[in-house]
């Protein structure tokens, strides 16, 4: 099983200063708002560019059609993006609930690689067991399919049409890695805290869609809290550097 990143020590402090342009790949609005939007809003609040590119709209996701869902959702995520400073925020239309790892989503997160140009991509381990429990299938696919698309976006012989469109290879120089075991940390500010606690706030009908969801202000501060003990500090966001 997993480890609660909570319990991982030593763990070192994240070397930020030369971070120019992050991109965070998640599967759904929202999934950024469970820890990383609170990494977020300190870079951004640093001149740090910070985009975000979701797999999904999330239409599966609420007690509605999942048309009525898909406007709901991604005018959800744009107001937490706007919250945490984040302004380039690209959705796919990857079936939600149904992400399958494979070429055509290594692709995509490829094409956004070279077309975004971050110097670090932000995404999830791809375990199966992470510490809140079993993790859903479109994260997993999501995960791992980014740890590839990282590479497969440097080599100039893969997805050659996109070098055809204009796009040229492109090698990020660091990769963070969440729900796994961290082996780095960011301090986060009380600010920093309030901001990532109002970003998933703003997915107000989201969650009220799930009744038994704890509220945002419930949960964000302790989780932070949390990984800030391994830290030493009074909050915290940890990552797993592979790289």
């Amino acid at each position: 099983m997993t480890a609660d990143p909570a319990s991982a020590l030593p763990l070192a402090q994240l070397d930020d200063q030369q971070f120019q342009r992050i991109l965070v790949v998640v599967a759904h609005p929202d999934d950024a708002e469970y820890g990383i939007s609170a990494a977020v809003s300190m870079w951004t609040q640093r001149g740090i560019e910070v985009g975000y590119l979701l797999a999904t709209v999330g239409e599966a996701g609420m007690q509605r059609p999942p048309e009525e869902a898909r406007q709901i959702r991604a005018g959800e995520q744009r107001h937490a993006c706007d919250i945490v400073g984040v302004e380039h925020l690209r959705m796919l239309d990857f079936p939600d609930g149904l992400v399958e790892y494979g070429i055509e989503l290594r692709r995509a997160i490829a094409g956004e690689i070279r077309s975004f140009q971050p110097d670090v991509v932000i995404s999830g381990a791809g375990e199966l067991v992470v510490p809140w429990g079993i993790d859903h299938a479109d994260h997993r696919a999501v995960g791992l399919a980014t740890i590839d698309a990282v590479r497969d976006a440097g080599n100039q012989w893969l997805f050659t049409e996109q070098l055809d469109e204009g796009l040229a290879p492109w090698e990020a120089t660091t990769l963070l890695l969440t729900g796994t075991q961290p082996s780095h940390f960011i301090e986060i500010s009380n600010t920093g805290v309030e901001k990532a606690v109002a970003s998933l706030a703003a997915h107000q009908q989201y969650l009220a869609d799930i009744p038994d969801h704890p509220k945002p202000e419930e949960f964000i501060p302790e989780m932070l809290a949390e990984q800030g003990k391994a830290a030493g500090v009074p909050y915290a966001m940890t990552f797993r550097v592979p790289m």
